[in-house]
């Protein structure tokens, strides 16, 4: 099934279709569970570090077996070859998104972004997003220049590694709130922004340092909000995604952006 591409028609997509809900837990079979009761409520399922390590790939192939959306989320890094290459297998696991780290530099990210392309067309499968990790939400600017010894701001660091993955191919990044506005504004284009550090007004902050609300981000310009805890800790599950919803219903429709009108990347959808 191809997925909304909200970059492209985002007053047309639906609230649901923006949530990814981040399967972190321990447990294959409660992961299972999870998108089985709210596979018709969410838009992706997100699987990291530590469901991938714990139980692999196999696991990817049985959310997918359901007709779930995937977010791949393991953030490679590694040479280009080797990118390149997981990057394949990425698209052959049917997932919907997978991303880099934005630090592998430009030639990583064009090698990840032109392998999965490819892949894909000769599968004739749609190509999945491919995104470009700039800062996590959990790295604040004290922690930039303290542990990483970047002198620049944090909102430049991650203009900067923006502008790097698009001028690389890649279809948009994952990025912190508080930076959705500054890349909108820098960035023209189709250019999907991926969002984790969102927790409703109703939710504590866990150890993300820079958040938004669902309805904030998204009137800021996030296409994908990734949500996790709020939703893996409520008593009732669907509930509390309902109520997500409700408050992304609530938000203005935003101006159609401009159409991508040809890509080095195939048709998408």
């Amino acid at each position: 099934m191809p997925m909304p591409h909200p970059s492209q028609t985002t007053g047309d997509v639906l609230p649901k279709d923006r949530i990814i809900l981040a399967l972190d837990v321990d447990d294959a079979a409660l992961a299972l569970a999870i998108v089985t009761e709210l596979r018709s409520d969410v838009g992706l399922f997100k699987v990291g570090h530590q469901l991938f390590t714990a139980f692999g790939p196999d696991l990817v192939r049985k959310i997918t077996a359901t007709g779930a959306r995937v977010f791949l989320d393991l953030k490679y890094h590694d040479i280009p070859n080797t990118v390149a290459k997981a990057s394949i297998e990425a698209v052959k696991l049917g997932v919907s998104i997978f991303n880099v780290h934005a630090l592998g530099g430009s030639d990583m990210m064009r090698a990840a972004g032109e392998a999965a392309a490819e892949a894909a067309a000769r599968a004739g499968a749609p190509a999945p997003l491919v995104l470009a990790v700039t800062v996590l939400t959990s790295m604040d600017e004290k922690g930039l220049r303290r542990d990483l010894k970047i002198s620049r701001s944090l909102p430049r660091t991650v203009s900067h590694l923006a502008r790097l993955a698009h001028r690389s191919g890649l279809d948009g990044v994952v990025a912190s709130p508080q930076e959705i506005r500054l890349l909108r504004r820098g960035i023209k284009g189709p250019f999907v922004i991926l969002t984790p550090g969102v927790r409703p007004a109703w939710s504590g902050k866990d150890d993300q340092k820079r958040v938004m609300t669902p309805a904030e981000a998204v009137t800021a310009g996030a296409d994908y909000l990734v949500i996790g805890r709020p939703v893996l800790k409520a008593p009732d599950r669907r509930m509390a995604v309902q109520r997500i919803i409700e408050e992304l219903s609530a938000v203005p429709a935003a101006p159609r952006r401009r159409e991508r009108t040809g890509t080095k990347k195939g048709e998408r959808s």
